[in-house]
């Protein structure tokens, strides 16, 4: 029996999470459901893709992931299913695929099903879930509807190297209030070969000139920089809470000046 994660946008309020995993069990009683996440920003696509591409390779291949953000089709973002590094991903084609990928899938299927209800604004529970049993239960990929060559391109912004400086931004704030940033450690090392750096924001009183290894590495209440197990630069605070203190919020620019 596969494992079938969800994430949404659709928060814990109301009765979406519930409709969705009843329908899942009401056709396979036994399913191994994970809720990964429901309190992305509405129709973020930007924080949907940097949690998936953070978690999915953590779960045992064949695993079908449901991503349930902006899922009304039309015909520029047809229902998919794709196939990539062993897992399934069911969604609409809205650009959130080229997101969480660094690559073109490996299969790309632009799904034909039937929907149970005449309403359209559910396609997560009306189509989604019918996808995930069929594939839970062993069926084909193929039988889903047409291959396609390739996703909707959205892209994300990258860092900018100006001269000595790398220019980047926020991209996401977890839990914690720890901030991340889109610039990943194998830019820094690229950029850096082991010369003094100085990491910038908000304003000259906020500046970092190391790179910790862990939180403790500084004292309480002391901010820090540091690379997560998610590649990028993050940005806290040892037991505090970054994004509030230092006023770093998700699109604020983050510079590291190289010193010469």
């Amino acid at each position: 029996m596969a494992i079938i994660t969800l994430t949404s946008d659709w928060g814990l309020k109301d009765h979406y999470l519930a409709a969705v995993k009843g329908a899942i069990y009401n056709q396979i009683s036994d399913a191994i459901i994970v809720d990964i996440s429901h309190q992305i920003p509405s129709f973020d696509l930007n924080q949907a893709a940097f949690i998936i591409r953070n978690f999915y390779k953590n779960f045992p291949p064949g695993t079908i992931h449901i991503l349930g953000i902006n899922t009304e089709a039309s015909i520029d973002t047809p229902h998919t299913v794709v196939f990539n590094d062993g897992h399934y991903f069911i969604g609409s084609d809205n650009g959130i695929f080229s997101l969480i990928f660094d690559e073109i899938p490996e299969t790309i299927i632009e799904l034909d099903i039937i929907q149970d209800s005449d309403y359209f604004t559910f396609s997560t529970r009306d189509v989604f879930v019918k996808v995930a049993c069929h594939l839970s239960k062993g069926k084909p990929l193929a039988e889903l509807g047409r291959p396609k060559e390739t996703v909707l391109s959205k892209m994300s912004f990258k860092p900018v190297i100006d001269g000595s400086l790398i220019k980047g931004k926020v991209i996401y704030v977890d839990s914690y209030e720890n901030v991340f940033t889109n610039i990943t450690e194998s830019l820094f090392k690229s950029m850096t070969r082991g010369k003094k750096f100085v990491i910038q924001f908000r304003s000259a009183s906020y500046r970092i000139n190391k790179i910790s290894r862990s939180y403790n590495d500084e004292v309480e209440g002391e901010m820090l920089a540091l690379f997560s197990t998610s590649g990028h630069l993050e940005i806290a605070i040892n037991r505090g809470k970054a994004s509030s203190l230092l006023g770093l919020k998700i699109d604020q620019p983050v510079l590291i000046e190289i010193l010469s």
